[in-house]
């Protein structure tokens, strides 16, 4: 798969949303309009990935990509872990469940891996980190393009010498996980702070992602040099996605006015609706997957008694300017507005 080419004709990019937002349906409604939709793997099981995969291809789609967590290297101390499940007592109490299992798991990378290469999907991206060398050569190798998200420009060299065949460059405003190899770092960008130069440091494609949500914000890192535009939280209210209704609600909504970068979720730092969940675990340890699956139960609870409060709302920071629309309404007019503020696509 040539990338460059791809992105020429697609420069538009749904992102990957991981806990159920982007669903086949929605994949497929992007590439129908002209975009690159993506399936996230994350959180799903083989099977479920699959067998998304399978309906996406059974729909006449065969430009598509697939998103991969790449694991923790190692365990959070139990001390840690259970110094934050005493926190969640209270909201454990509120919502008549327990606390979670404070697991650690790769979340099935190797058999993940192992389904995308036998699969031969045409794109595979990786948030968390970047693969080894082997791991990307063997996409390589089966015709897939790889591309590794990355939030510096250190990390961008990184996947470049490692073989990736584009970056996806995500700045602070970007809604869901920090895709940071080092989630401890706390020195997160403006997109088009950073964009430049990591367009100045690597020769392949770089994909934009972080607060784009109409087509002025797509021709503006088109013209910093990006060779194509993604965006997650613009998808979120589409009927194809696999959001909540609270979750599109809260979004539409004028309930909640901002974002936030939080840990109290998943034990990562991703950014969301600000909640009353985020303000009262603002010292979330640095503990993922543990936490992802400690919250877990909570998380749900609160959906099923229409509790946003409880809820993990991610959303970028330009959340208010989303628009109900189909998928392939959106790509259309994000693409003509495009045009209009001056991008050629």
């Amino acid at each position: 798969m040539d990338l460059s080419e791809l992105l020429r004709e697609r420069p538009i990019v749904q992102a990957p949303m991981a806990g159920g937002a982007s669903t086949s349906e929605l994949v497929t409604a992007v590439d129908s309009a002209g975009g690159l939709g993506s399936l996230a793997a994350g959180y799903l099981g083989v099977e479920a990935l699959a067998r998304q995969m399978k309906e996406v291809r059974g729909a006449g789609t065969t430009v598509f990509g697939v998103n991969v967590f790449v694991p923790s290297e190692s365990p959070a101390p139990e001390s840690v872990t259970e110094t934050y499940r005493a926190t969640l007592s209270s909201d454990a109490l509120r919502y008549g469940v327990e606390v979670g299992e404070a697991l650690y798991d790769d979340d099935g990378w190797a058999a993940k891996i192992d389904l995308l290469v036998q699969a031969r999907v045409p794109v595979v991206s990786f948030t968390f980190g970047c693969p080894s060398a082997e791991v990307l050569a063997g996409f390589r190798e089966a015709g897939s393009a790889t591309i590794v998200t990355v939030t510096t420009v250190a990390e961008a060299r990184t996947a470049v010498e490692r073989g990736a065949d584009g970056v996806c460059v995500q700045g602070m405003e970007a809604g869901g996980h920090r895709a940071t190899f080092d989630p401890t770092r706390a020195d997160d960008r403006p997109l088009l702070e950073l964009l430049p130069e990591v367009v100045a440091e690597v020769s392949v494609p770089v994909i934009a992602a972080g607060g784009i949500m109409d087509g002025s914000d797509v021709a503006a890192v088109l013209a910093a040099g990006a060779a194509a535009a993604q965006s997650g939280t613009a998808f979120l209210r589409c009927p194809e996605s696999g959001a909540q209704p609270l979750h599109k609600a809260a979004l539409a909504g004028s309930d909640f006015a901002e974002t936030s970068l939080t840990r109290a979720f998943t034990g990562r730092p991703a950014r969301g609706l600000t909640n009353r969940f985020m303000a009262e675990h603002r010292d979330a340890p640095d503990a993922y997957p543990e936490v992802h699956h400690m919250t877990k139960p909570l998380r749900a609870a609160a959906a099923r008694m229409a509790d946003p409060q409880g809820m993990a709302l991610w959303a970028g920071i330009g959340f208010a300017r989303s628009r109900e629309l189909s998928a392939g309404e959106l790509v259309s007019t994000l693409r003509a507005e495009a045009v209009e503020a001056g991008a050629r696509i």
